[in-house]
């Protein structure tokens, strides 16, 4: 496929991808929008000029919506055809690319634009599902010979999180503020947090509503998610490791999330399936599946102090995951939880097995023993103030290439 829109061949966005997305054009106006190469595309324009309208259960506007949750409820065979038709029109010698008119009404260039948050997201759950990740955690916290604790092959390890504090990408977090209580204190402390952390995540998203007793099995799943974003799920790991017990993660977790702004379909990122890695002891009925349910997906992660240059710490892979999106959806839902549109679920960090790989500071640098040294020659144990943290994904096979762009926040000091 070649399109009529000129981009590099490194481009995350080519004829391969058309991701969705939610954008202000021109500060004028918000709508649903696609991108290809660096154009972004308003869809809600070409709706109004019949692009659309032979799609059945397509009739209605859905573009000209501030979310993507009305286009994603459709379901996949109209989110699936109306995605078809977009490639179709943005090919070399299509209808669309002999239109000018529409060209110049509904084409805007990247920097025309400023995207939003793609979803409204009801709610948000975060999973621990990369046993790499788990394995470093319980060697550093509790017994080195025996990191994993008893449930975790069994299950996909998850909590509910905070769904309000998550954010689009760019935008800054403040440095949260709580409770900590170093080894050698007495009591608690209040204040700023001294190790803030990212932890480098992927996240799907839910295209349906399912009533309260329903479940969705590891069979159904695929047709239940509409697709993918990058995730940073900020960390400040000195006040969740005074909270977490007994109930897990709080305000060391919920001060705010990042994602990136295009929701990548699993339809573009088909071609990119990989097998899971092996799961022993065998799982119980409700989580076993057939087929390749992972995705090779590429991951980077750089980290730039204020007014300094970008530095390369992390370079990962989603395929990495030991339980995979199927069995966390299957999970989630088997004692009849209900779900809604726009609901997403995070894989929690993703780490693989080379220390290069690894998906948090925490363990980059082992909890601080082992600092990163970066370009301008300082050292980092955690993220400090005023430093950004920018997250990359892709995948990339045979000359076809798909991606999902950044995700990037600025930590900036608390108030």
């Amino acid at each position: 496929m070649k399109s009529f829109v000129e981009y590099s061949s490194d481009s995350d966005f080519s004829i391969h991808n058309i991701p969705f997305g939610v954008t202000v054009f021109n500060k004028e106006y918000i709508g649903c929008c696609t991108r290809i190469g660096d154009q972004i595309v308003d869809l809600a324009t070409l709706h109004d000029l019949g692009y659309f309208e032979d799609i059945k259960g397509l009739e209605d506007n859905v573009f000209e919506a501030y979310t993507l949750n009305e286009f994603i409820e459709l379901g996949k065979p109209i989110t699936n055809a109306a995605r078809t038709r977009i490639q179709e029109l943005l090919l070399e010698g299509s209808i669309l690319s002999k239109d000018e008119k529409t060209i110049a009404d509904a084409f805007y260039d990247l920097d025309k634009v400023k995207m939003m948050m793609p979803v409204h997201i009801a709610n948000y759950t975060d999973f621990y599902s990369s046993i790499e990740h788990a394995t470093n955690v319980g060697k550093m916290f509790r017994d080195p010979d025996n990191a994993l604790l008893p449930n975790w092959k069994h299950l996909p390890v998850g909590y509910h999180g905070r769904a309000s504090s998550i954010v689009v990408s760019g935008t800054d977090i403040n440095r949260p503020k709580g409770q900590t209580k170093p080894a050698d204190a007495d009591q608690p402390l209040f204040g700023p947090s001294k190790q803030l952390d990212f932890e480098l995540e992927m996240a799907f998203i839910l295209n349906r509503n399912s009533e309260m007793g329903e479940s969705i099995s590891t069979k159904d799943a695929e047709e239940a998610i509409f697709g993918m974003v990058i995730f940073n799920d900020w960390s400040a790991r000195d006040i969740q490791a005074w909270e977490y017990v007994p109930l897990g993660p709080f305000l060391g977790k919920n001060f705010g999330s990042s994602i990136s702004p295009w929701v990548v379909t699993m339809e573009a990122l088909e071609p990119f399936r990989t097998a899971s890695p092996k799961q022993e002891p065998a799982v119980l009925d409700y989580l076993q599946f057939e087929g390749d349910k992972n995705y090779d997906i590429n991951l980077e992660v750089y980290l730039q102090p204020e007014n300094g240059e970008e530095n390369l710490i992390s370079e990962s892979n989603y395929k990495f995951m030991y339980w995979n999106m199927t069995q966390q959806l299957a999970h989630h839902t088997i004692n009849g939880c209900n779900v809604e549109v726009g609901d997403l679920y995070a894989s929690g960090t993703i780490s693989g097995s080379d220390p290069k790989s690894f998906g948090s500071m925490l363990e980059l640098t082992w909890r601080g023993q082992n600092p990163l040294q970066l370009k301008d020659g300082k050292e980092r144990k955690f993220i400090e103030d005023n430093d950004t943290v920018t997250m990359k994904a892709w995948s990339e096979k045979d000359g076809v290439r798909v991606g999902f762009g950044e995700v990037s926040g600025k930590i900036i000091p608390t108030t």
